[in-house]
Parts: C-alpha cells; structure tokens; sequence
C-alpha cells in the first residue's frame, strides 16, 4: 500500500504580470498549511493534483513555465467565475 501526501501550491496573479507566480509550495504538513491559510483568507482552493505536482517544480517567486500557461488559465477563469457568482447572490440580497 502506497501513502500519498498532500501537495498545495499558491500563485498570484495580476493584469500586470506576463505570468502567474508560484508564491508557496509544498506537500505534507507544508500544504496542510498552504491550504489552511487559503481558506483563512477566503483564497478559492482548486483541486488539481496533476497541475499541484508540476507547479511544485517551479521555484518560489518565479513565474510559471509557458507549458502551463493554457491550464493555469483555466483555473483562474474558474475562480472568476466563482467569484462573480458570488458576487451576484451577495447583491441580490
């Protein structure tokens, strides 16, 4: 029997960036972490182990490889597209 450990990675991304960033990264305890101060900021959490084991590649502060630029796009339109629709029930309230 094989044990998997978590894995977590963080990016940051704005208009004036040519790419996401990898801001942390880690598995074990280390992701248990990047995930729990996540959800304490309100940071949407993507699942994505595929996409976790690249971005743990990638070193911290460095932008992500251009191999990873379509899926690292749709996870962001994914999270707009979470925040708009949250965005919309909070306003019809």
């Amino acid at each position: 029997m094989s044990y998997k450990r978590k894995k977590a990675a963080a990016l940051k991304y704005d208009t004036g960036y040519e790419a996401p960033i990898v801001t942390a990264a880690g598995v074990g305890a280390l992701a248990d972490k990047i995930i729990e101060k996540a959800d304490e900021n309100k940071v949407p959490i993507v699942y994505n182990k595929e996409l976790a084991d690249l971005l743990l590649n990638v070193d911290i502060g460095s932008s992500i490889p251009e191999e990873l630029y379509e899926v690292v796009a749709e996870v962001i339109n994914y999270v707009i597209d979470i925040d708009d629709n949250i965005n919309k029930e909070s306003n019809k309230k």
